[in-house]
């Protein structure tokens, strides 16, 4: 059985105006999000900032996830590091806090080899008994899970269930689903991507548009698991041109100022990002407004 099916959100972590973590008002975006129809939450990913985060912070904010969605939802916690030692001890913790999975990303900088990536994953999945969807985002990283491997470690490992793919290589995709015969959730890493994704079967998407569209984004994965194609294609195309912004510059940089313009009030971003160019933060208002979203 799936973690969750449909659209999980790739929540931002709020900070206050002097960097602090902003409880608070993650809790009311959980919330929102939990109200909007969001079918998991997955913090401290990528769009959360994690490489910012102390661990402590780290810890604390997939606590307060875990206590704050109170089994609505489940709770997905970032967990990934390109120190082995540090994905297990995170993983762990996780575990501990009653997280419903971990994403665990590729090592980033470092890198591995494919048997380095085996041996890696596979580390970590002894370590703990929650079950771990590989966060496949070779754009990032600068490393890939070939699909053999995906295959390699599915087979090997139990509790390795799920893949997010944010690859954008729909070729990659369609062979790791085939040579993982079934064994594999596939999730989308990519908002413009979802419907093609779950033509080859996969099982929705973890989604930095959720942040802000987590009604449509909900639609978009439970028309198509309906069998309503056509709707959830509508959906897709109607988001892509906000999409685009989404991802004008760095993830999370445009989505937070997008939800700062929403009124949300999620604060900056930790350094080294830095706040959107004008032209582009002018271009995102226009394709909020577009889809009312402002």
């Amino acid at each position: 059985m799936a973690v969750f099916t449909g659209a999980g959100v790739a929540i931002v972590t709020p900070f206050k105006e002097n960097g602090d973590v902003n409880y608070d008002k993650l809790g009311e975006i959980i919330d929102y999000q939990i109200e909007n129809g969001t079918d998991s939450i997955v913090i401290v990913g990528t769009t959360g900032e994690a490489s910012t985060l102390s661990h402590e912070e780290h810890v604390e904010c997939i606590r307060y996830a875990v206590e704050k969605t109170a089994k609505r939802v489940p709770v997905v916690a970032g967990t990934g590091s390109n120190c082995t030692e540090t994905a297990i001890y995170l993983t762990k913790e996780a575990e501990k806090a009653g997280a419903d999975a971990a994403l665990v990303v590729t090592p980033y900088y470092n890198k591995a080899t494919q048997k380095g990536l085996i041996n890696h994953f596979g580390t970590v999945a002894k370590s703990t008994n929650l079950p771990i969807i590989l966060y496949n985002v070779p754009g990032r990283t600068g490393c890939n899970i070939l699909p053999a491997t995906a295959a390699a470690m599915v087979k090997e490992y139990d509790n390795i269930v799920g893949m997010k793919d944010a690859t954008g290589n729909m070729a990659q995709s369609i062979e790791t689903m085939e040579r993982c015969q079934g064994d594999i959730d596939l999730y989308s890493g990519e908002d413009g991507l979802i419907v093609p994704l779950m033509s080859i079967g996969g099982k929705g998407v973890i989604s930095v548009l959720s942040n802000v569209a987590p009604r449509d984004t909900h639609e978009i994965c439970a028309k198509y698991l309906a069998g309503d194609v056509k709707g959830s294609l509508e959906l897709q195309l109607k988001y892509l041109p906000l999409v685009r912004a989404l991802f004008s510059e760095v993830n999370p940089i445009p989505v937070k100022k997008a939800m700062n313009l929403m009124g949300m009030g999620v604060g900056p971003m930790r350094l080294p990002l830095t706040e959107m160019e004008p032209e582009n933060a002018a271009v995102l208002l226009a394709e909020l407004k577009k889809v009312g979203l402002v």
